[in-house]
């Protein structure tokens, strides 16, 4: 980013600047959903991988506009961690989730179980477990399977259902909700 002499400090400018240094991970549909009404002008996500050991609190929007950088230190935090391919993440899945956090009202971080899976990733979990989507939308960067400390899958879910902007899946069982961008829908228990 390159600043210009005769141009002022603007809070835009200032709080861009600001976002692409709380990225703290190691290694456009901005106006499509009405869900967003608890997301504010500025979005964050926050979240750790039990997997990686890696975290990010990263401000990825502000006013309207993503943040470049902000937008790829997430796509590599969701990186399929077993083959450590990274993929470009969507950017409404996020969305998603930031406006859910929004409305748990909490300080804590999601814990990420899964984000992008690569085809083979997918594959492999799929030869063990029938519950494992054939065309997922993890292989595209449309999906995320997550947990929180603190809330319950339900509360979760709840949240998630409330921005009818994707797929919630309850997996009460397995203590975890997926979350994705694609078709409206609701299922699990």
């Amino acid at each position: 980013m390159t600043a210009e002499p005769s141009k002022s400090f603007t809070r835009r400018g200032v709080l861009k600047a600001f976002a692409a240094t709380t990225i703290t991970a190691a290694p456009t549909f901005a106006n499509a959903f009405g869900l967003l009404r608890g997301a504010g002008d500025i979005r964050r996500l926050k979240m750790h991988s039990g997997r990686t050991g890696e975290r990010i609190d990263t401000i990825y929007w502000i006013e309207g506009e993503y943040i470049p950088e902000a937008m790829k230190e997430i796509s590599v935090f969701m990186r399929d961690w077993r083959s450590n391919e990274v993929i470009r993440f969507d950017n409404r899945t996020v969305d998603i989730l930031a406006a859910s956090h929004r409305l748990l009202d909490t300080d804590a971080s999601y814990l990420l179980l899964s984000g992008y899976r690569s085809p083979g990733t997918n594959a492999m979990l799929r030869s063990r477990s029938r519950g494992v989507a054939r065309n997922s939308l993890h292989m595209k960067g449309q999906a995320t399977d997550i947990r929180m400390e603190g809330r319950s899958v339900s509360q979760i879910s709840r949240a998630a259902m409330s921005c009818s902007a994707g797929g919630v899946g309850k997996y009460s069982r397995s203590n975890f909700v997926h979350v994705d961008c694609g078709d409206v829908r609701v299922w699990g228990r």
